[in-house]
Order: C-alpha cells, then sequence, then structure tokens
C-alpha cells in the first residue's frame, strides 16, 4: 500500500489543474504528517538517503557524498518535492498538446537539448519525475497528453543510451582491464517508489489494449484472461517511423530494467526491487511476440550485452550491482524460439553474481576469469541474497534443461555454474533437476545431461567435503545413483578418486557398500570381468579407508574384502596394528564379533583380548553396556578351551572392578568343562575346572576382594532405605565366597570385621547378625 501511495501523493500534488491554493494547501498537510514520529520512512531503514526527486537526468560517479547525507525523507517527501513542479515550461506545454511537434529542419544540424536528430521533441528531467509527471496526466484524465509525454522521454533515454555506448567505447579497453567498473545510477528505476517503468509501460499497453468482451471474462479457475494487445502506430510528426506503442512498451521495459543500478540498503527497498521486478516481468509475459516485437528485443538485447557499465549485462559490472538472474531468464525463454545464440550468450553473461566472489589482484589479467569463492563470509548487507541465489540457480535450471542433446551448450553452462553458483545446496539441486531430466520414465536416458548432472555432483562434493552440511548423506548416496546411472566407468571412477570426494566413513559404508551390492549389478548388468574390476577397486579403497581411518572403516573394510583371502588378511593385519592405540574396546568388540560370525573364532578371541586391555569396569559400574562384550568373550575364550581362558582371565581380573560381573563369570565358567563348546574335533577331557586352581583361582580371589572392596565403599554412603538391598548384596557375595575351600571361614571373618568396623550402624549390623549371624 506504501508503494502505491507515494505514486498516488505525487500524482495528486502534480495535477495540471491544481490551483496555487489547493497545492499550498496539501503542502502544509503533507509536512504536517511527514513530521510526525511515526511515519514510515521512505526506504524502510534508517540506512543512507536516497536523491532528491528534483536532481537531473545525468548523475555522474564525480558526485558529492553530500547528496546521500540529506534530511529524513518519510513516504511523503517525494509528495512535497513535487509541490515545487509545475507545468508552465513553454516546451512541456507544446509536448503534450500535439502530436505534430517537431523542430524545424534547419535546425536539426547541431546539437540540441529540445530536439534529437530526428526532430522529435526530448524531456531532459530527472527520469522518475518525468514519469510521475505522465502518471498524473494518466490519473487525471489526460491519456493523449501521457502518451505524447512518454514517447518524449523515450526519445530521450535512447539517446542518452547512445551516447553512454559512445563513452563506453573510448573507456572500453581500460575498464576490461580494470575488470572494475563504477555506477552512475544513484537509485534505480526498477523498485523506484514512483515506479517509473511500469507507468510507462502501462501508459504505452493501455493505447493498445483491445476491450474486447471475452478479455473481461472471469475463468473458471477464478483468474482473469490476458489482455490482448494491438500494433497503434506511435502519432509523430516526422517521417513516418514504423514503431508501435506496443513496441515502444517492450523497449523502454528492457531498458529499465537492464540498467545497472547499486543494490539498495535495507532488507525493504532491496525486496521490494524483486517484487517491482517480478511485476513487470509477469506484464511483459502478457505480450505475444511478434515479428515486430522480436525484432525490438534482439535489437534491445544487443545494446544491453553492448552497454558497458551503463548496464547490468554489460561486460564489466560494480561488485555491488542488482543481479539480472530474473530479467536474463525471461529474456532467454523469450529469444530461445528465435534467436537461440543470442539467448544464449545474454543468459550466460548474467549468471554473475559478482558480491560473493573476489577478482585476481588489479594487474593480473592474464586469468581474469578465475574467481575465488568467498562463501563462508556471506555479504551481510545483502538481506535479499537467498532469493538473487534462488533465482541465478533457476536460471541456470532453464538453460540446461533448453541444452539436452546438445554437447556444445551443456558444457557452456555447465562452465557457468561452476564458476558462479557458491551455494552448494543450489549446485545439489541444480544436479538433481539434470538427473530428472535426463532420465524421464517414458523414454531412454539422455548421456549428455547426466554426465552433466554426474559433474555437477562431483563438484557437490568436493565444496562440502570439508564443511558441515546437513543434506551431505542424502547427497553422497544420490551420487552414487547418478554414476550408476552413468554406468561402470563412472563408478570406477570416483571409486579411484574417492580421497578428494568422501570421508573415508561414507566412502566405505555408503559408496563403496552400495556399488557391490546386488542391487547396483542387476542393475547395470555387469560380466564377469567388469563384476571383478568394480570388486577390485572396492577392496583397494576399502584397504586404503582402513589404514586412514581405522576407528570407522576397520569393520566395512571387512566386509567388502570377504571373498578376496589376501584383502583380507591385509584387512585383519590393519585392524591388529591399530588395536594397541587408535581404537576404543567398542570397536574392537564389534569387529571380533564378526569374526566369530565369519568362523573365525581365534581371530575373534584375539582382538577380544586386544578390547579388554582398553576397558575399564569400576565397582558401581554395574549397568556397564560393555559388560555384555565382556561375557560374551569369556564365552568365547571358555569354549575354546582351558589356553584361551586362561590367557583372558587375567585381563578380565585387570579390567573388571565390579563385582557382581565378576561372580557372573565366575559362575559361568565353573557351570561346564572349557572347550565343550569349541572347535569341532578339538580333543577335551570334559573334567570342570577347579576354581582352587589356576586359572579360576586367580578369579576367584579378585571377585572376592571385589565384593570386599564394593562393600566398603557402599557402607560409607549408605542411607536406612538401602539397607535391605544391601544384604541381599552380601548373600550373593557370600555365594561366591563358599566357592573357596575355606571360604566359609573368610566369610565369617568378614562379617566380624564389618560388626566391629560399622558398629555405629546399629540397625544395619542388626539386619546382619539377623541375617548371618
Amino acid at each position: 500500500l506504501l508503494f502505491k501511495s507515494w505514486a498516488l501523493w505525487v500524482c495528486v500534488v502534480l495535477n495540471p489543474h491544481c490551483k496555487l491554493e489547493e497545492k499550498s494547501c496539501w503542502l502544509r498537510q503533507l509536512r504536517k504528517w511527514g513530521e510526525m514520529d511515526v511515519c514510515p520512512l521512505e526506504d524502510g531503514n534508517y540506512g543512507n538517503e536516497l536523491p532528491n526527486i528534483t536532481n537531473a537526468l545525468t548523475q555522474s560517479s564525480s558526485h558529492n557524498q553530500d547528496s546521500l547525507a540529506r534530511p529524513r525523507r518519510t513516504v511523503f517527501t517525494r509528495a512535497i518535492e513535487g509541490c515545487d513542479l509545475h507545468w508552465q515550461d513553454s516546451h512541456l506545454q507544446r509536448i503534450i498538446s500535439s502530436d505534430f511537434y517537431v523542430s524545424p529542419s534547419y535546425q536539426r544540424e547541431g546539437e540540441s537539448l529540445l530536439f534529437n536528430s530526428q526532430g522529435q521533441p526530448l524531456w531532459l528531467e530527472h527520469v522518475p519525475t518525468a514519469c510521475a509527471r505522465v502518471d498524473a496526466l494518466r490519473s487525471h484524465g489526460y491519456p493523449r497528453e501521457a502518451l505524447r509525454l512518454t514517447v518524449a522521454i523515450i526519445n530521450t533515454l535512447r539517446l542518452q543510451q547512445q551516447r553512454q555506448l559512445e563513452i563506453y567505447k573510448h573507456q572500453k579497453k581500460e575498464l576490461l582491464q580494470r575488470g572494475a567498473t563504477t555506477i552512475t545510477n544513484l537509485e534505480g528505476w526498477v523498485g523506484h517508489p514512483l515506479n517509473p517503468i511500469g507507468c510507462l509501460f502501462l501508459t504505452l499497453t493501455e493505447a493498445c489494449r483491445l476491450e474486447e468482451e471475452n478479455c473481461l471474462e472471469i475463468s473458471d479457475t477464478g483468474d482473469s484472461k490476458p489482455p490482448v494487445y494491438q500494433h497503434v502506430p506511435v502519432a509523430t510528426g516526422s517521417q513516418d517511423s514504423g514503431e508501435s506503442y506496443l513496441s515502444l512498451a517492450l523497449e523502454v521495459a528492457l531498458m529499465g530494467m537492464g540498467q545497472q543500478r547499486v543494490m539498495p540498503e535495507g532488507l525493504y527497498a532491496q525486496d521490494k526491487v524483486c517484487r517491482n521486478e517480478e511485476q513487470i516481468i509477469a506484464r511483459l509475459q502478457d505480450l505475444e511476440l511478434d515479428p515486430v516485437l522480436v525484432q525490438t528485443l534482439r535489437k534491445q538485447c544487443i545494446l544491453l550485452l553492448e552497454g558497458g557499465p551503463f548496464s547490468g549485462l554489460g561486460e564489466v559490472i560494480h561488485r555491488e550491482s542488482v543481479p539480472m538472474h530474473t530479467f536474463a531468464k525471461y529474456l532467454f525463454s523469450a529469444l530461445l524460439p528465435h534467436d537461440a545464440d543470442l539467448a544464449y550468450k545474454l543468459a550466460l553473461r548474467a549468471m554473475r553474481l559478482p558480491v560473493l566472489e573476489t577478482t585476481a589482484p588489479s594487474g593480473d589479467v592474464s586469468h581474469p576469469h578465475h574467481l575465488v569463492s568467498v562463501v563462508p563470509s556471506r555479504y551481510p548487507r545483502w538481506f535479499t541474497l537467498g532469493h538473487l541465489e534462488s533465482q541465478q540457480c533457476e536460471l541456470a535450471s532453464t538453460m540446461l534443461t533448453a541444452a539436452k542433446g546438445d554437447m556444445l551448450r551443456l558444457r557452456t553452462v555447465l562452465e557457468a555454474i561452476q564458476k558462479n553458483i557458491h551455494s552448494s545446496s543450489l549446485i545439489f539441486k541444480l544436479a538433481q533437476d539434470a538427473f530428472k531430466i535426463a532420465t524421464p520414465a517414458d523414454s531412454n536416458s539422455d548421456t549428455t545431461l547426466l554426465n552433466v548432472a554426474l559433474e555437477l555432483g562431483l563438484q557437490v562434493m568436493r565444496m562440502t567435503l570439508s564443511t558441515l552440511n546437513w543434506r551431505r548423506r542424502e547427497m553422497v548416496r544420490w551420487l552414487v545413483t547418478c554414476a550408476t546411472e552413468v554406468g561402470v566407468r563412472a563408478l570406477v571412477s570416483i571409486l579411484q578418486s574417492w580421497y578428494s570426494l568422501f570421508t573415508p566413513t561414507e566412502a566405505t559404508s555408503i559408496v563403496a557398500a552400495t556399488v557391490m551390492s546386488h542391487n547396483t549389478i542387476l542393475r547395470l548388468s555387469l560380466d564377469y570381468p567388469q563384476r571383478e574390476e568394480l570388486a577390485s577397486c572396492a577392496r583397494t579403497l576399502a584397504l586404503q579407508c582402513a589404514m586412514k581411518d581405522p576407528q570407522n572403516c576397520a569393520l566395512s573394510a571387512l566386509t567388502l574384502c570377504e571373498k578376496d583371502h589376501i584383502a583380507f588378511e591385509t584387512a585383519y593385519q590393519i585392524v591388529i596394528d591399530a588395536a594397541s592405540t587408535g581404537m576404543t574396546y567398542t570397536q574392537l568388540f564389534t569387529i571380533a564379533r564378526y569374526m566369530e560370525h565369519r568362523g573365525y573364532p581365534l581371530r575373534a578371541f584375539k582382538l577380544a583380548s586386544l578390547a579388554m586391555t582398553h576397558l575399564n569396569l569400576a565397582y558401581n559400574q554395574d549397568t556397564h553396556p560393555a559388560i555384555n562384550d565382556v561375557l560374551w568373550a569369556c564365552a568365547l575364550s571358555h569354549s575354546l578351551g582351558k589356553n584361551e581362558l586362561a590367557a583372558i582371565i587375567p585381563l578380565v581380573v585387570k579390567s573388571v572392578h565390579c563385582a557382581t560381573v565378576l561372580s557372573d563369570i565366575l559362575r559361568r565358567c565353573t557351570m561346564t568343562a572349557p572347550g565343550l563348546a569349541g572347535i569341532p574335533g578339538r580333543r577335551n577331557s570334559g573334567k570342570l575346572m577347579s576354581t582352587d586352581k589356576a586359572p579360576l583361582r586367580q578369579l576367584l580371589d579378585a571377585t572376592i576382594s571385589a565384593y570386599i572392596n564394593t562393600t566398603h565403599s557402599r557402607l560409607t554412603h549408605i542411607s536406612p532405605r538401602h539397607y535391605g538391598e544391601f544384604i541381599e548384596f552380601l548373600s550373593k557375595a557370600r555365594e561366591t565366597f563358599l566357592l573357596a575351600q575355606d571360604g566359609h571361614i573368610q566369610f565369617a571373618q568378614f562379617i566380624d570385621n564389618l560388626k566391629q568396623i560399622y558398629k555405629g550402624k546399629k540397625k544395619l549390623m542388626l539386619l546382619v547378625r539377623e541375617r548371618f549371624g
């Protein structure tokens, strides 16, 4: 509403027949509203101010910086400034009064501020202000006058464009060498509060609109049908130009949208630029491009490409220039059926987003296109950067879709994407889009576009390898799917160059595992040599990853190398070498269990023994997650035989200090003889082991000692509510004591000691006497 109200108030005060008393009254009221604290600011924030409405059209780069430091500007400031404007200028009066106002033929030789070389009148006024006059004429019922002034303004813009091209021709060599430029427009016409381009476009197209009945009908979906336009010749006093108001509307829209302009300050102003641009493009899309309009389109696009620093599509643009992605997407789609080369040239030029780039040092022009991404420090002043990047992505996607099947164009578009898009998520989206277009459900895959999708996916892998991205796992899985679709050579390539694309964990657990899966083999219909080549690459990758990151990759490496004896042995040796320093007991127990499952109990025993050396179970950790692994390791050694059990028990005694865990191990070891569940055919006497002899004696002593130590630890801070639980604990202790030959004597002495040491805990000691005497 505010966006429309600014122009509305300017229209009110620019009424051609507004009396001085009325204007004075409006001026007082507008100033009163503007001075209120709650009055909204023009740019939506307290940043740099915009130039005055009456500034001259020609604004040079030597503008004093003080012009940006103006007083507080509100939504009524432009209307207040508009009160100073009048309609008494004789040249202006002649422009709006007659279609046949031209300069005399004898005056057309030299320079003139009032007419161009064809004798057509010019109106040299600040463009938004001149357009505000047009809006005022339209709003107050003077459509013919508004049309005449519009044509004069467009002739002025054309002359300005010609002169700018001449200036650029003289500066071109220097600007290209320097690779940088300044922006001469302190405020852009797109997103401007007075909407100058929209105003001119609307004025011209209204003169060409066919008012048919069906144009006003509402469709079933509730949307009005698009307007229908016809070519209406421009009324002019000079020779017949063959132009129509419709072609002028297209031309002025393209000139305004293509203007190089600096990104304004503040979220509100930046958002307004985006919305205004989308509004103008929506109106342009209503135009049916006939040969006349296509000619206008081609001509203006060529001028924009050659426009240098005055055009947002020129060869050199300012770092903070408003990007042309949305505009270029429209131009590309409009031009493509008529001039594909120009369409691609223009869209590729528009792919730039220099605010996210740093160029080579000044003077170094040997590699002008080598730009370094500075993505980690996103430009903070550009509040709409996310939207702009998404528009850049949309432009790239449009070109990829159009270039399907054309390898040369696809390669050019791919290079532009790799050079200009700095968001890994957006490149991933483009890769997915390309893959989807390349693999339609109802026809064969397009190899050229598939390869582009793969290259983009590889770039995403490299970009996100050392940075956090929450979609990384999805990206890795997608890349393998894409490479599978491309073929076996692509899979071999990513397996061989895994270190530049994936972490060791990703390479083994996702990439190699997926490549070696049954589904992949079936999908590719591989013959035996191809399967062997893939398997060999996967095994090599697995061993490299296991060497680099044994903690996370050893198990995956063993799994991938199962079918090759030498590779499997190598992977196993990597685990053994890393066990002493680089691996935790959890990882070693996991691999040990895998070895037992694969039928290697002795190797499993060795790994379990190594795991035990890393473990430390305190007296009170009776719910530790490693307890099941410890019980499994002891059961494994017990099943292998007396020697293995004798080897594991010292490790258990050293690592486990929890009495209940030790007593559980002891109980299990005394229930069956060692080796009974071991390797088939192994000789064994079948006699149960005595707890008074090695190796169980050591375990029994350690268990009794653990019960004694734990008892004293628990009694230090015991509360009455835990008395019952403590008595049950002593009952379990007695069962263990009784496994020793003199166990009943030891336990009795132990109880007597408790009564003496903790006689102050009378209630607890009474319970002890009742249970144990």
